[in-house]
């Protein structure tokens, strides 16, 4: 199939993206890299009049080091973020996690906003950046506003965004010193939306045990999930076997996955389980390595 006619709005500044998203209304659609947008709309499962593209505002297309973290605008894509030290460094999860996204074509044109604002609670980054308190800065007809990860995701493919703003870009507080972040997840074939995925990032304290854990789970719920039940096992424990073996149990019990034509309820529950089991261990060793990593540095100088 293809698309209903609309009228294609190219934008070089924010401004005027916010003016036509103004004028527009809901007759008007935003195009980020169009990995999710494009096929609704061959499938006329879309039907804007207008779609206004944003791949020639220049400001969304910044990643960088600020003084309060990492700044990551709604036009980098999956790829530049996957090569980027200061994601590497700053958000190891982000890092881990981008990999998982569909295939290496579609990561070189999806967008780090485009996938948050369509908010699919199967999808790897909207989990990320809930586990990470994300804040999401959006602009609109009445200037800036700050959405906290935890307040943006309202619904299945329903965020706070109002019909007029747009997500300009993502801010997350930088990873502390011996920090370590992975991620897995199991579908019917590598690339597929994934039946159910699970997220760590892991800081360890000098004395080994867990300073801080942010843990996420995809398809789990109608929303991204942060398992914070989870979390509260991990915390001031030594990531031993018992220790996530526990967190696992936790999980399992409090998730409250549905079930669809791809898997039963009470299999999205045991694997959230054994995935998140999996990324705690991985992270919390990258967290280990990068400590001693860090411990040799210093006393090579």
């Amino acid at each position: 199939m293809k698309p209903v006619d609309f009228e294609l709005h190219r934008p070089e500044t924010l401004t005027e993206a916010v003016d036509l998203l103004a004028a527009h209304g809901d007759d008007g659609k935003v195009l980020a890299g169009g990995q999710s947008l494009v096929p609704l709309l061959n499938f006329r499962l879309a039907r804007p009049g207008h779609l206004i593209d944003l791949g020639r505002i220049a400001s969304l297309s910044a990643l960088q080091r600020t003084e309060d973290g990492l700044s990551i605008g709604a036009m980098v894509t999956h790829a530049q973020a996957g090569r980027s030290p200061a994601v590497a460094t700053a958000a190891p999860l982000m890092a881990a996690a981008i990999p998982f996204i569909a295939h290496e074509a579609i990561r070189a044109r999806g967008t780090i906003g485009g996938s948050i604002a369509h908010a699919d609670p199967a999808a790897e980054l909207p989990a990320v950046a809930r586990a990470l308190d994300a804040e999401l800065v959006v602009l609109g007809p009445g200037g800036v506003r700050r959405i906290p990860a935890e307040d943006f995701f309202v619904a299945n493919l329903v965020t706070a965004l109002r019909p007029d703003e747009l997500l300009a870009r993502v801010e997350i507080l930088p990873a502390g010193p011996a920090t370590g972040g992975a991620f897995d997840e199991i579908g019917r074939r590598r690339g597929d939306f994934a039946l159910v995925g699970a997220g760590a990032q892991i800081s360890l304290a000098d004395d080994g045990t867990i300073r801080d854990a942010r843990l996420c789970l995809t398809g789990v719920a109608s929303t991204p999930h942060r398992a914070a039940e989870a979390e509260a096992v991990l915390v001031g424990r030594a990531p031993t076997a018992a220790c996530l073996k526990e967190a696992a149990s936790v999980t399992r019990q409090t998730v409250t996955p549905t079930a669809d034509l791809h898997a039963t309820a009470d299999y999205r529950r045991d694997v959230a389980g054994t995935l998140l089991e999996r990324a705690v261990q991985k992270a919390a060793d990258r967290a280990a390595a990068t400590s001693t990593t860090s411990d040799e540095g210093r006393r090579a100088s």
